[in-house]
């Protein structure tokens, strides 16, 4: 099993053919199949590499962060003005500030989380495509690590983990949908 570290690393995360193989191996003794989603229905290796891959650009785009700030303190609560004599247009600013203070205005997302919204936004995927992605990214980590309780966001959100190592993730994803998902050449081999 590879060892882990607090190190930074230098370049991406390689993941290689052969691991890709392995998770292909992890998927066959699978309990349940792996390429169908929460609605029931099955979905097709390319359309599972189109979201992960759009989940690279999202996060090219947007950029990536590896969690959220949870340690802000939320039980001060918003200090906001509940003055009688405010008019109704002086509580909708204020009330607007308050809430573009807390959301603010950054866009970068986490893996789980621009996974999601590509399958929201409904152009690239849905959320069967970012459950399969999802599943199949667990099972890319899995056999990258050796490690049979490894999974793709806790390993996104390691300390020393880059923006490249997370969409080198995506990427393998990608092309593990491509070669082993239905609908694919090899997928449509008779078992031998």
């Amino acid at each position: 099993m590879p060892t882990t570290t607090n190190a930074p690393t230098t370049a991406a995360a390689v993941f290689t053919d052969p691991t890709l193989s392995k998770a292909d191996e992890f998927a066959a003794d699978s309990y349940r199949p792996l390429w169908t989603g929460p609605s029931g229905e099955e979905s097709s290796g390319e359309a599972v590499a189109r979201h992960l891959e759009a989940t690279i650009a999202l996060l090219d785009k947007d950029g990536w962060k590896r969690t959220y700030d949870h340690g802000k303190d939320w039980s001060n609560g918003a200090d906001l003005a509940d003055d009688d004599s405010m008019t109704v247009k002086a509580m909708l600013r204020a009330l607007l500030r308050v809430v573009r203070d807390e959301i603010g205005q950054d866009p970068q997302r986490t893996l789980s989380t621009a996974l999601r919204h590509i399958g929201e936004a409904g152009g690239d995927g849905d959320t069967d495509t970012a459950s399969i992605g999802s599943d199949v990214l667990d099972l890319v980590i899995r056999a990258h690590t050796g490690s049979d309780t490894a999974r793709a966001t806790p390993w996104s959100e390691r300390q020393h983990r880059t923006h490249a190592d997370v969409t080198a993730l995506l990427a393998a994803g990608g092309r593990f949908a491509r070669t082993y998902g239905p609908g694919t050449a090899r997928a449509q081999e008779p078992a031998v």
